[in-house]
């Protein structure tokens, strides 16, 4: 690990102390120490002047923003090659022919793409240092793969792109997964929570060895062949019964894989009861219990690795600005002098909030000089949650403004608003319930239309009047008044556009087909948009609101497994396609475009039953 002592007097002895080019390096460090722990970088990578100046443009946001948009497009550049997923349906019965981009179009993009990654890594590692490349296995592995997909890439080339297996498509995203460090932790966690794991699993496993014994004895076959059903289908053979128990422990097929013993005779229902309670009530719960357990251990490991990287960081800023020429030669210990905390406050990228309150700290410290504890305790800030304050109401000076003001403003203002969206609602639901049954032709859109100019005009009354009251300022700080007003304007566009195309409701309301959309569309998009608006209520309901703010928490923390999901079906979906592109036909192998089946006629659950058409594998 690189050491703070020893590198600042390095320093000090190749160039002398308190020249006007140390104070400016110790600088420069500080700010990227800091910068560091703000982020729970490592401070192991190079810290002479050129190095400094490439690791900030490095992480700067500009080229952190290249680096996310470019594979984000070398991802997305499986949905326009070949095979292409630029169809309306992916029915293989109605599909048209798909375009596929010439040869050499997605490639250009691709080689973009490497060449952006070859900059990334190279810069990478040249940060770190020879010595931390060879340990750093991500880096390693971000080299190989680099090369492995040049060479598939100019494989592809010489082939004029005709092969179907492509390797660097099931490779790319690694590049997602090494580019984000939370990805990184949550794969090592999961990778050491897997030997935890094996000993339910194992015995899992053998649960579903047993019962798929017993029941392979228990449905053997009989002289009588009517009452062999759940022979048949269910328990033939050893694959069809190890699949048919294994399927039931997902609950997937049951009761059906029951019924056909079930109806002979009532005590087989105790061999099914039994699998279940121990397969799903006990061996999935521990195995589900073990893996939250084992998981929650090694994550919060890992959070405390990150909060030791940033004291770390703060403690390096503090070791490097202890060194310059304005500390205190005959102090005991070492100090650092507030105007070089502030000209590194001045440089570095932090929120305004958390310098703001450092500025804050050092006001009420009121001294030149800062020791270590107190350094440290002041970038506390940034451990800290950031508390919304919603700018003020506007003060009006007329008693009748500051009525309107404190009506309008009021709680129950808002309470009155969910009613009117509520009545809303249910006359929606009247409306629809009417003219479920009826056809196109003889429904009569009036009174649907009449309803939703009375309710739209009065939603933009009511947020009218809320900016009146707060503000257009408070109004906005307020993400629920965000979303109000937000489908509140959508809402008034849509009606204005309503009445510009088909005019003002009136009974027998039914033009004919005018513009993009029908009437008919237009009232549904509406509603559909009113039914959406009615969420406003939840942050009026206090149980409902913890419930929400708990799930949109949940969302922001699980987008780290959220990145490993991607990573996983992606390279499963590639690999799909390269294992069984064109291995659903329609029957008859001819296009179905004007043809009927009828499902009586086949097999009751089959894939062409089920038309289940649209489930392939012939495009990403």
């Amino acid at each position: 690990m690189w050491n703070i002592k020893s590198s600042g007097a390095q320093i000090n002895g190749a160039s002398g102390a308190g020249t006007a080019a140390d104070s400016d390096l110790y600088i420069n460090q500080a700010i990227v120490f800091i910068e560091d722990a703000i982020q729970y970088r490592s401070i192991n990578h190079r810290m002479d002047s050129r190095s400094l100046w490439l690791y900030r443009w490095y992480y700067s946001r500009t080229c952190q923003w290249i680096l996310s948009l470019t594979i984000t497009v070398i991802l997305a550049l499986a949905f326009i090659e070949k095979p292409s997923s630029l169809t309306v349906t992916s029915d293989v019965r109605y599909r048209p022919p798909a375009w596929n981009p010439p040869c050499g179009l997605t490639e250009s993009i691709e080689l973009l793409c490497f060449i952006v990654f070859m900059v990334d890594v190279s810069v990478k590692s040249y940060l770190v240092g020879w010595e931390e490349f060879w340990k750093n296995k991500w880096l390693m592995a971000y080299i190989l793969t680099l090369i492995v997909s040049l060479a598939d890439w100019i494989v592809s080339l010489s082939f004029f792109c005709a092969e179907n297996v492509r390797i660097r498509r099931i490779l790319r995203p690694f590049f997602l997964l090494q580019n984000s460090s939370m990805m990184k932790k949550t794969l090592k966690s999961i990778n050491s929570t897997l030997p935890e794991m094996a000993s339910v699993v194992l015995l899992l496993a053998v649960h579903l060895s047993l019962f798929t014994m017993f029941a392979m004895l228990l449905f053997a076959r009989t002289k009588d062949g009517q009452q062999d059903k759940e022979w048949v289908v269910y328990f033939r053979n050893l694959p069809d019964s190890l699949t048919s128990l294994l399927v039931l422990l997902t609950t997937a097929n049951n009761p059906d894989v029951m019924i056909p013993a079930y109806s002979k005779n009532r005590a087989y229902s105790i061999f099914f009861i039994l699998f279940t309670v121990l397969g799903n009530l006990f061996l999935m719960n521990l195995l589900t219990a073990i893996i939250y357990n084992q998981f929650r251990g090694y994550l919060l490991k890992s959070v405390q690795s990150s909060l030791f990287r940033r004291r770390l960081g703060i403690r390096a800023a503090f070791e490097v600005l202890s060194s310059l020429k304005d500390t205190p030669a005959n102090a005991q210990q070492s100090y650092v002098s507030v105007g070089a905390l502030l000209r590194v406050l001045q440089k570095v990228e932090m929120e305004s909030r958390c310098k703001q309150a450092i500025m804050r700290s050092l006001k009420i410290f009121s001294c030149d000089h800062l020791s270590a504890a107190q350094f440290q305790k002041l970038f506390e800030e940034l451990d800290k949650d950031a508390i919304k304050q919603h700018p003020p109401s506007p003060e009006y000076q007329s008693h009748f403004m500051q009525k309107l003001q404190f009506a309008f403003g009021h709680p129950y203002f808002g309470y009155l608003g969910n009613v009117v969206a509520l009545a809303n609602i249910v006359s929606i639901c009247v409306v629809l319930v009417m003219d479920a049954d009826k056809q196109p032709s003889e429904r009569d859109d009036f009174f649907l239309g009449a309803i939703n100019c009375f309710f739209i005009l009065y939603y933009l009354l009511e947020m009218l009047l809320k900016i009146l009251a707060m503000g257009l300022n408070r109004y906005l700080s307020y993400p629920s008044n965000r979303f109000d007003g937000l489908l509140t304007v959508i809402l008034l566009v849509l009606e204005i556009a309503t009445f510009a195309v088909y005019g003002f409701p009136h009974p027998g309301w039914r033009p004919e087909f005018m513009g993009l959309l029908s009437l008919w569309d237009m009232v549904r998009l509406g509603n559909m948009l009113i039914v959406f608006r009615f969420l406003r209520i939840i942050p009026n309901m206090k149980f409902m609101a913890l419930v929400v703010t708990t799930l949109l928490d949940l969302v922001k923390n699980l987008r780290a497994f959220a990145g490993i999901l991607v990573v996983v079906f992606y390279a499963f979906a590639i690999t799909g396609i390269m294992l069984f592109q064109g291995a659903v036909v329609p029957l008859g192998n001819t296009s179905a475009v004007n043809t009927t089946y009828d499902n009586s006629t086949l097999k009751c659950g089959t894939y062409e039953q089920l038309e289940y058409w649209p489930n392939n594998f012939d495009d990403f």
